[in-house]
């Protein structure tokens, strides 16, 4: 059973809405939503179908579609359907799963299509996608997670195999829709405690207030909280030298997090200073509790390398809320592709690779550009977070005063 081992389940009632079509979605829910505190759906197509059908009265979550379910899939189609994998086409799923997917069983991506799933209206292209490279011979079958494109595709002759998620995905999911049910419940007296820590990679080496860049990097991961925590509610106060805490509520904080299910505070951190951080949960009815469970938590983090943060809840759950992916237009990774080989090199001319203090004059020097452009290359980095602008330094004689930026590698 997928709650068997789901923490104090007992007191559980799950009630199900089945229905045949998505577009059916919210007016199934609407019959229940009275008598549930939280509506957890089967994907992320049905939750946001729902949302814009009408206004939701209860916490929504959904089942996440991810790498691991392609594994079975696969197999499944090998075995019982005589499928090449590495000519298949693959909706919803987002590239970097199918990658990992596919890196670890050794198959190269080059004959694999993948449509990736935005918002409602890039499912509707789904069905042709996939008939398309069919009808073409480039695609021996197709893996979808919406029942009515393997329907469809099903109708019209091509081989097809859902995509469904695993029982550990499940679990998980049911757990998130707990805690948000919870946090519904209890909002007021169900507390939440994230400790933010600097990763060991990004802490200075020595500690006092004779570092500058520690002091900058402490304003600046400050700020960078701030901006988020006045969003949800939330306090943010210095724990120690290279870590802070934020108190909110639950209920605020799944919010912040589209119901825990991505990190706090690490893509803002990320943009803004450039540096890991680690990031660490816990919830509970008293402070003492909530904080001892983040302290766990981060605890966890550090472990898994600061690639996403954990979550300790009440009652012993554990959950890995991994890190927003932000979207972007299509313009900017060249952008950032070009500031980071900017970065690079600088980095491998200058001399002194200790301090990695620069200003102007001297990255014009470097790149063989004029200071102008060499003042838009160093507005780019900090712009990118790969670089610090510091406080401008007065010369001796009257001018400009000389703007320093601290490089920061990744």
């Amino acid at each position: 059973m997928i709650g068997a081992d789901l923490p104090a389940a007992a007191d559980w009632r799950l009630v199900g809405a089945p229905h045949a079509e998505e577009h059916e979605t919210f007016e199934k829910f609407s019959r229940i939503a009275d008598n549930i505190d939280v509506v957890l759906f089967t994907g992320p197509l049905q939750h946001d179908l729902a949302r814009q059908a009408g206004e939701l009265p209860v916490p929504a979550t959904y089942v996440p579609m991810s790498g691991a379910s392609l594994y079975a899939s696969l197999l499944r189609g090998v075995l019982t359907h005589g499928i090449d994998p590495a000519r298949v086409s693959i909706d919803s799923l987002p590239a970097a799963d199918v990658d990992e997917a596919y890196g670890e069983i050794g198959v190269s991506t080059a004959g694999v299509h993948l449509s990736e799933y935005d918002r409602p209206e890039s499912a509707r292209g789904f069905s042709a996608f996939h008939e398309h490279l069919h009808r073409q011979g480039q695609t021996t079958a197709a893996l979808t997670t919406i029942r009515s494109v393997a329907n469809k595709l099903t109708a019209a002759g091509v081989p097809v195999l859902r995509l469904l998620p695993t029982s550990h995905t499940l679990r998980l999911a049911l757990n998130t829709a707990a805690l948000l049910g919870t946090g519904s419940r209890l909002e007021e007296a169900q507390i939440a405690i994230v400790v933010v820590e600097l990763a060991a990679a990004a802490k200075p080496s020595y500690s006092g207030p004779g570092n500058y860049w520690q002091q900058e990097l402490k304003l600046s991961l400050h700020r960078s909280l701030l901006a988020d925590a006045r969003l949800m509610g939330a306090t943010v106060v210095p724990r120690d030298e290279n870590s802070y805490v934020v108190t909110a509520t639950v209920g605020a904080l799944g919010q912040a997090t589209d119901g825990f299910r991505v990190a706090p505070f690490m893509d803002r951190i990320s943009s803004d200073a450039g540096v890991p951080v680690e990031v660490g949960i816990g919830l509970g009815s008293t402070a003492r509790d909530a904080d001892a469970n983040a302290l766990a938590a981060v605890e966890k983090a550090r472990n898994a390398g600061a690639a996403a943060a954990y979550l300790v809840g009440g009652d012993g759950t554990v959950l890995s809320l991994p890190v927003r992916r932000r979207r972007r237009q299509e313009s900017e990774p060249v952008v950032a592709s070009k500031a980071a080989k900017l970065l690079d090199r600088l980095v491998e001319r200058l001399q002194d690779g200790e301090t990695m203090v620069v200003d102007a004059e001297m990255v014009a020097d470097v790149l063989s550009v004029s200071p102008r452009s060499a003042r838009r290359v160093l507005q780019s980095l900090a712009e990118e977070g790969l670089a610090w602008p510091m406080p401008p330094v007065k010369g001796a004689q009257a001018g400009r005063p000389r703007q320093l930026y601290r490089l920061v590698r990744g």
